[in-house]
């Protein structure tokens, strides 16, 4: 049985109604790279840096969290993100060989001596983001996870949370000085909290079970009906073969 590194979102595709084991099978294989993908635009990368080290950088200054951040409890202080990066935000399950990893975008300390693990999504929180819920979900609970059983520096975890950063797009009089400004103009974003149920023991042993049995099964498994991405990809071979 050889080592299989896994990412916390990776390990949430499991969870997805729409889950096909033979695509999971060749993204694992093939370690991600996979042809025709399109890769990220930068700016998106860009904005999902820029929000946690705003919201730092405002706690620094006035100790305490802008006052339309979403309420998680009295936060005292903040893990530093050099410490979540996924190199280090690890953890290796021995039973199935997974070196389970992540990075979560925030883990604030709060009174109690407990921890709250964030994860801001650049979106609008609607019914098509609804449906990445269950994978969401299995990703929170990993960081939980990685905590709870190799960072034990950040636990007790008593919360998660995702909140979605939706950007404010609805036009208002060109002349408003807090969006038109004299070098170019400004881009507002609200902010909305969905509370994740926390489970982390519960729910993340046995997707790492069933991840590491999809991945050693020879030959591939049997993709999913009506996968579309099997489709194409027996379309692809039929054409070159």
């Amino acid at each position: 049985m050889g080592a299989l590194g896994i990412s916390a979102r990776t390990l949430g595709e499991l969870a997805q109604d729409d889950f096909c084991p033979r695509c999971f099978w060749l993204s694992l294989h093939a370690k991600g790279n996979l042809p025709f993908q399109m890769p990220m635009p930068g700016i998106f990368g860009s904005i999902a840096a820029y929000t946690p080290n705003l919201i730092r950088s405002y706690f620094d200054e006035q100790k305490k969290l802008p006052k339309w951040y979403p309420k998680i409890g009295p936060v005292k202080a903040y893990v530093d993100g050099r410490e979540l990066h996924w190199s280090k935000f690890t953890v290796e399950d021995k039973k199935t060989g997974i070196e389970l990893r992540g990075s979560p975008d925030d883990v604030f300390r709060l009174a109690d001596g407990s921890y709250h693990i964030v994860d801001y999504k650049t979106a609008k929180l609607t019914t098509k983001q609804d449906e990445l819920a269950p994978l969401y979900e299995v990703q929170l609970n990993a960081y939980a996870y990685i905590c709870e059983m190799e960072r034990k520096e950040f636990s007790p975890i008593s919360g998660l949370s995702l909140i979605y950063m939706e950007p404010q797009t609805g036009l208002r009089a060109n002349t408003d000085p807090e969006v038109v400004l004299g070098n170019g103009f400004a881009l507002h974003f609200s902010a909305t909290q969905k509370t994740v149920p926390l489970k982390p023991e519960k729910l993340i042993p046995g997707l790492l079970r069933q991840a590491r049995a999809i991945y050693d099964q020879q030959p591939a498994p049997r993709g999913r009906a009506g996968c579309e991405d099997c489709d194409n990809f027996a379309r692809v071979l039929n054409l070159i073969g």
